[in-house]
């Protein structure tokens, strides 16, 4: 059976923020996953999850300044110390918090960039990461991301996650796959799956197009779910859709064989 973590900064928009951990765990799921926490205090997160009974999965390290359209500092060269303050950051919520992963977002380097010194940045700054998060005991993340989405994001394909994870060399960081990401950019999502299974750290999911529910568009999320039960992935799913309707409107649509809803 798969795990499903609930994505907090898409779902449950019906609630503020630390009452969405509450919300999530009533709706059956066991975990949640968001992009940044960093507006609120670790206690009144810790507390939150606490209460709710429920893990955190997942979340991102501060991505440089969000209204300013940035997406992310691994990937930018001149911007190593603003990466390594992020992610001594991250670390610090991260371990009171109970966090095992963290997203290291590579950034939007620009169409003037010199993109192999993007790449030796990027590898620089996630050899230095790697060692940091080992001994706080996480895994670092990275995920190709699709260009419509985020147009000019420095990686976009799959292989391009563990091609840089192979100039790394560390255990410890694996790649982040979001089905809707690959299905838009390349599609073959099964195929893609067990390819690099081995280093895949993370699954994220949504409808595509239009990232709404797991059942809405073209992907067959239960062919792909029992793919990956039958491939023994024990790892979490993190459901980053926007419900199309309300969250848990769209939860007893698809989410009921699951336990969800």
């Amino acid at each position: 059976m798969p795990r499903f973590a609930a994505n907090l900064s898409m779902m449950f928009q019906e609630h503020e923020f630390l009452d969405r951990f509450a919300a999530a765990s009533s709706a059956g799921f066991k975990g949640v996953e968001f992009l940044f926490p960093y507006d609120f205090s670790i206690a009144d997160v810790q507390d939150a999850a606490k209460s709710a009974g429920i893990e955190i999965a997942l979340f991102n390290l501060p991505p440089g300044d969000w209204e300013k359209a940035e997406r992310g500092l691994a990937a930018m060269p001149g911007r190593e110390a603003d990466f390594a303050e992020a992610l001594d950051k991250a670390i610090s919520y991260a371990v009171p918090l109970g966090c095992k992963r963290l997203h290291m977002m590579a950034g939007i380097p620009g169409g003037d960039a010199d993109l192999a010194q993007c790449r030796a940045t990027y590898v620089s700054n996630l050899k230095y990461a790697a060692p940091k998060l080992a001994d706080a005991g996480i895994m670092g993340l990275i995920e190709p991301i699709n260009t419509r989405d985020i147009p000019g994001y420095f990686i976009n394909y799959q292989q391009d996650g563990h091609d840089v994870l192979a100039n790394v060399g560390a255990d410890n960081l694996m790649v982040q796959m979001d089905f809707y990401h690959v299905q838009i950019m390349e599609g073959d999502i099964a195929m893609r799956f067990q390819k690099h299974q081995a280093g895949v750290g993370h699954i994220q999911i949504a409808g595509s197009p239009g990232r709404h529910e797991p059942d809405i568009g073209e992907i067959n999320h239960p062919y792909l779910f029992e793919m990956l039960d039958d491939l023994g992935y024990d790892g979490w799913i993190g459901c980053e859709y926007r419900p199309a309707a309300g969250t848990l409107e769209g939860l007893a649509r698809w989410g009921s064989d699951y336990g969800l809803g």
